[in-house]
């Protein structure tokens, strides 16, 4: 009888109608599939019962979280070498349906079958989280914030790196001798710079994660600054470190929904990576509120991950495996998109700047820390979660580099009637004098 992986690589092979593109380890030990490049290890037969109670991408999250599977060698080779057949197969490839209408499909799928044993369908990992659907009410939202967020500040120290920043940095050219604290400080400076923050104003930083922006502007730019985020974990820690820099006259750290502040107006509005939890039904209340917290002439900074536009957006479906182990309820839009619901709020768009390689380069450098204390980060979480946070990043950086998604810094105006809107004639000269 053939061993377990060139079953198995037989039947997958057959199954999908192209080649493996990696080489199989089974729970055997035997191995099948090209030499010569990462090897995809199926450790045990509940790997394949989960493909095929759930085909498709939560499938294999749920085996990957659950260690089931693994991957040895270059990981973001590995994903590269598989993405045509996880997430690239685009409208070209056949339905669950019409797979199993064609005979040679039905009998690959019954090969799998046996081969994975008794037929009862593992439970999910615990780190999967299961919610009623995009709600966005503020109780689902918190729900959502804290599953991310509240992992614990010290395995985000351990990922983040000093700086605390949980957003794309800014990196200089070239890249390769900058430090990541240098890079995310710059992506700070470059968002102070086009609010042209003053002593005196007041910034509302929407989403402050552990406080890092609003430190950055009181401590550069003397403006007072009040910071909402809907995790606890979050708040502690940014007070702690607010105490530490001796800024508790200028900065508030508040625990409150965005929708719930009222103490405007503001000079400026910081949100850097938030708008991606606020959800499609809600962007235009999310736009309207920040408008109605801003003076005339204030201006908004919304840095938030974008996605390509479809041909047919109502089939625009959330990332399965995005979406029960990493961020809930979470949604992309196409910039354009973002652009438009800003303006249909009233809004003046006045920049619109894409660094998406430079989300690449964050995540390669946050995936490079979570491996150099991969035993440390297991003992802050659970083998699962850390699973999840290295598959979710490696996968994020090459789907950055390809253009799969983007990242976006939109720049905004509250234009008064008169039309003064504040901003320099050369746009880019962010920080020049005449500024």
């Amino acid at each position: 009888m053939p061993d377990a992986a060139s079953r198995l690589t037989t039947l997958l092979e057959q199954l999908l109608e192209t080649p493996l593109p990696v080489r199989v380890r089974a729970w055997d030990g035997s191995e099948a599939g090209p030499p010569g490049t990462p090897t995809l290890v199926v450790r045990n037969r509940r790997a394949l019962r989960r493909l095929l109670f759930k085909p498709g991408e939560l499938g294999l999250a749920r085996a990957w979280v659950a260690g089931d599977l693994t991957v040895e060698g270059d990981l973001y080779t590995a994903l590269a070498l598989m993405s045509g057949l996880i997430w690239e197969r685009g409208e070209d490839a056949r339905g669950l349906g019409a797979l199993l209408r064609d005979p040679a499909a039905r009998a690959a799928v019954r090969g799998l079958m046996k081969l994975a044993g008794p037929p009862l369908p593992p439970a999910p990992p615990p780190e999967e989280v299961r919610r009623p659907g995009h709600l966005h009410t503020r109780r689902t939202d918190r729900r959502a914030i804290s599953h991310h967020y509240d992992v614990g500040n010290d395995f985000y120290g351990l990922v983040l790196g000093p700086s605390m920043v949980y957003s794309c940095a800014y990196w200089p050219a070239p890249e390769p001798d900058a430090t990541l604290e240098q890079a995310q400080h710059d992506k700070l400076e470059l968002i102070s710079r086009k609010l042209a923050l003053k002593p005196g104003q007041r910034l509302l930083d929407v989403g402050c994660g552990w406080g890092s922006m609003a430190i950055h502007a009181a401590r550069e730019h003397g403006v007072s600054v009040v910071g909402v985020t809907l995790s606890q974990e979050q708040a502690v820690y940014a007070r702690k470190r607010v105490a530490d820099e001796g800024l508790t006259d200028k900065v508030e750290i508040r625990v409150q929904d965005y929708r719930d502040v009222t103490d405007g107006p503001y000079d400026a509005i910081s949100s850097i990576g938030m708008a991606e939890h606020v959800g499609a039904a809600r962007y235009l209340e999310y736009a309207s509120d920040l408008h109605a917290l801003l003076k005339p002439g204030g201006r908004l900074l919304n840095h938030q991950i974008g996605r390509r536009p479809q041909r047919d957006e109502s089939a625009y479906h959330v990332d399965e495996f995005i979406d029960a182990y990493v961020f809930p309820d979470g949604e992309l839009a196409p910039v354009g998109t973002t652009v438009t619901q800003l303006e249909r709020a009233g809004f003046e768009v006045r920049d619109v700047e894409s660094i998406r390689e430079h989300y690449a380069l964050t995540l390669r450098r946050w995936v490079a820390n979570l491996e150099a204390d991969w035993d440390r980060a297991v003992r802050l979480t659970s083998p699962g979660r850390a699973r999840v946070w290295r598959l979710y990043m490696a996968a994020s950086a090459l789907a950055f580099e390809r253009n799969r998604i983007g990242v976006n810094q939109v720049l905004a105006v509250k234009t008064p009637e008169s039309g003064a809107s504040g901003m320099p004639l050369r746009a880019r000269t962010w920080g020049a004098p005449d500024a």
